[in-house]
C-alpha cells in the first residue's frame, strides 16, 4: 500500500480542474488521512476560510502555500486548547 503524500495538518489545495460545482476557494487543511486499497489515497481536508469539510482523493489535491491572512484567519477561527481544571 502506498504512503499518503500530505500530512495530518498540511496544507493543501483543491485542483480545481478536478471538481466540478460548488468547490470552495482557498486553502485547505488536511484533517485526517483515509484507509483505501485503492491507487489514489483519500484524505478529509478542512476549509481555512468557511470551515467546511470534504473528502478529496489525491491526485485532486496540491501542496498549499497559505498567505498570511489565511494563517491568521485559521488561527483566530480555532481557540486555543486550555489545560483541563482538576477539581
Amino acid at each position: 500500500m502506498a504512503a499518503h503524500r500530505y500530512s495530518v495538518g498540511e496544507c493543501v489545495e483543491i485542483r480545481r480542474a478536478s471538481y466540478q460545482g460548488d468547490v470552495g476557494l482557498g486553502p485547505y487543511t488536511v484533517v485526517r488521512q483515509l484507509p483505501n486499497d485503492g491507487i489514489d489515497r483519500e484524505y478529509r481536508v478542512k476549509s481555512m476560510r468557511g470551515g467546511q469539510e470534504r473528502v478529496v482523493l489525491e491526485s485532486a489535491l496540491s501542496a498549499g502555500t497559505s498567505s498570511p491572512a489565511d494563517r491568521m484567519f485559521r488561527d483566530s477561527a480555532t481557540p486555543p486548547k486550555t489545560a483541563a481544571r482538576r477539581g
